[in-house]
């Protein structure tokens, strides 16, 4: 080929290719960029860090637009890799686990990587079983959501939510002592001095540290925890049912409260719904306060109001994690725990004590 031509290739004038699949050499010829640059770029190499944020930019909408994919198989047999991660979650429902997925599906998907998810829901056997079988189809870290990790793995594994004893372990969760403070202080301010506590499942990751860290804000704000005041969630099922079970419960010992604070969006939803029925107005005579910050939250009628927990971030956070744990495997310890921190979200669903029950405290 003369030297112009080539020349002009590499200044990106070759015309768009034509429809249909697309090599990498015609998509860099097309960029006017070297077939390497676009490899280290597509497949998040460590080395692209090196590579302008604008010429990633460029190779990224190319691709997009070719609909260029990368050949996962190639790729795999030159490097003896797979590429995968394997995730075990409870369930995939709307609220906690479906977000915590999508920001590991973002960050896996944008840094070249496949995913495989197995679901337990919370069976003893299939908790022990589901990081076997993902091992067996050669992932090369696994991702805990809620979920316990009774064993070591030969992998590298971050665990979203709860504590991990194990060593190797790296756990993502929530500040519960700053969102149990956010909660209650805005309760608090209120107002509200007889609140009413929808606890987690005995089973889930979160239970214990968030009860023990309500307990505690509660002391240091002067209130009182009535154990008439408070229901446990029963059951797997990701449903408002649970909470409003649970809120029928707390309705049936016939103590008087003017604030509910829930385990989770999905109880809360629940305990509304049970609260209406007896002819409370939401929050006219009891204020709810959520968990998590689901997508619907903000569409209840009324609106509700929440502890943000960065269920997104997280998911992003523990696939960025796992991959830095690949990558580094050799070299320093990984980190034991990574904190983030939640967000009080106010919406309609909290309102001022009435005075009658201020005075009547």
């Amino acid at each position: 080929m003369p030297r112009k031509k080539r020349s002009a290739q590499r200044k990106g004038k070759k015309p768009a290719p034509a429809d249909g699949p697309i090599s990498l050499r015609a998509l860099s010829d097309y960029l006017g960029l070297a077939p390497a640059t676009l490899s280290l770029v597509l497949n998040a190499s460590p080395v692209a860090r090196s590579i302008p944020k604008e010429t990633k930019d460029r190779i990224f909408r190319a691709a997009k637009r070719f609909n260029y994919r990368p050949n996962f198989f190639a790729r795999s047999l030159r490097a003896q890799r797979s590429y995968t991660i394997g995730v075990v979650v409870p369930e995939v429902s709307e609220g906690y686990e479906a977000l915590v997925l999508s920001g590991i599906e973002d960050y896996l998907l944008q840094a070249g990587y496949f995913y495989l998810v197995a679901s337990h829901r919370h069976k003893p056997d299939l908790i022990d079983e589901c990081p076997r079988l993902l091992l067996e189809r050669s992932v090369e870290g696994l991702i805990a959501v809620d979920t316990p990790c009774s064993s070591p793995l030969p992998v590298p594994v971050v665990a979203v939510s709860g504590e991990h004893d194990l060593k190797g372990i790296t756990t993502i969760r929530v500040n519960h002592q700053a969102a149990a403070r956010l909660g209650l202080e805005h309760l608090f301010n209120l107002g509200h001095r007889r609140i009413a506590f929808i606890k987690g499942q005995a089973f889930s990751s979160d239970t214990e540290d968030r009860w023990k860290a309500i307990c505690r804000a509660a002391r240091a704000l002067g209130l009182e925890v009535n154990p008439q005041l408070v229901a446990q969630l029963v059951g797997d099922a990701p449903s408002p049912q649970l909470g409003y079970v649970a809120t029928q419960k707390i309705l049936a010992g016939r103590q008087p409260f003017t604030a509910l604070f829930a385990f989770n969006d999905v109880s809360a939803i629940g305990a509304i719904h049970a609260l209406r029925q007896t002819g409370r107005r939401i929050p006219e005579d009891v204020s709810v306060v959520g968990f998590d910050d689901i997508a619907s939250a903000a569409f209840q009628s009324p609106a509700l109001t929440t502890i943000r927990q960065p269920l997104w971030k997280m998911g992003q956070l523990a696939g960025e994690t796992v991959l830095q744990r690949i990558a580094n495997s050799a070299q320093k310890p990984p980190p034991q725990l990574l904190i983030v921190e939640p967000e009080l979200i106010i919406r309609e669903s909290t309102g001022p004590a009435r005075m009658d029950d201020i005075r009547g405290h």
